[in-house]
């Protein structure tokens, strides 16, 4: 019988059918049954008993919290068993399952999913997946110049260009990335890429929708939706007062310095006042 649970969820199975009050009784009262089973099988690692749920109209599982290292929050679930008539319950099988608080760990990855962007170091090679849907085939050069020079962003002189679906891709990631309309630098601003003099537009298909930003104070480098935006755009204005305060020039050549004599009083001058 499958006992097993999901772990993020209580357990509260939904029976296909209820058993009759009689084996009710008989399943519900095999609790010490239940916890004797579990010492025989595992030792003193029975813990707190957490209750009953009924599987279908012969079998339920009592559960007990597992005392055991590096297993917090798992449960012991015994299954019981009791046919109508029967007086006494029978033990189907002992399991150690997750409860909702258990430690688990986490999901097993395919190593081919595992890499995620910015884990390419230096060195690292990463060859695309076989078949991958974002590649299609390129095509040889003819040996005409004037054939090639003009084909070369249809796949002339590659094994494999984009595909159709690999533009798709990569033009939904920019757009919804670090440089996209919705970012914060955007939403600050009300001037977008699309008419700014630092934006270069990319070339073929994907051109329509996105630019390389020039500017070294901004996204510089940078693949841009021509949604996004920021302050330092072509067309920002200067704030007013900007700049240094003018003033009139000041020569201090035209100043004609006078020397003033200080007449000094005597005492019989000030008598005679």
């Amino acid at each position: 019988m499958d006992s097993s649970i999901d772990s993020a969820a209580p357990y509260a199975p939904a029976p296909p059918g209820a058993p009759t009050d009689a084996v009710a009784a008989v399943l519900s009262g095999a609790v010490d049954q239940a916890r004797q089973a579990i010492v025989e099988f595992s030792g003193d690692t029975v813990g707190e008993y957490l209750g009953v749920g009924f599987e279908d109209e012969t079998a339920a599982t009592h559960r007990f919290l597992a005392n055991m290292p590096g297993y917090q929050g798992w449960q012991w679930a015994v299954v019981v068993a009791a046919c109508p008539g029967a007086d006494h319950a029978t033990v189907s099988e002992v399991v150690l399952v997750p409860g909702p608080t258990a430690l688990l760990a986490p999901a097993w990855v395919p190593w081919e999913e595992r890499v995620k962007p910015g884990d390419l170091s230096p060195g690292d090679l990463l060859a695309p997946a076989k078949d991958d849907p974002r590649l299609a085939p390129g095509y040889t050069a003819t040996g005409d110049p004037a054939i090639d020079d003009v084909a070369y962003e249809v796949g002339f002189g590659r094994r494999q260009v984009l595909s159709a679906l690999g533009r798709d891709d990569a033009a939904q990631r920019w757009h919804d990335g670090e440089f996209g309309p919705g970012a914060p630098m955007a939403r600050g601003t009300k001037r977008v890429c699309r008419d700014c003099g630092f934006m270069v537009p990319l070339a073929g298909a994907l051109g329509a929708m996105f630019g390389v930003c020039c500017n070294e104070m901004s996204a510089d480098a940078h693949v841009v939706d021509f949604e996004y935006g920021c302050g330092a755009h072509s067309d920002t204005p200067p704030p007013p007062g900007s700049g240094s305060p003018l003033y009139d020039p000041y020569d201090d050549g035209v100043l004609e310095v006078v020397e003033v004599t200080t007449v000094v009083e005597s005492p019989e001058t000030a008598e005679q006042d």
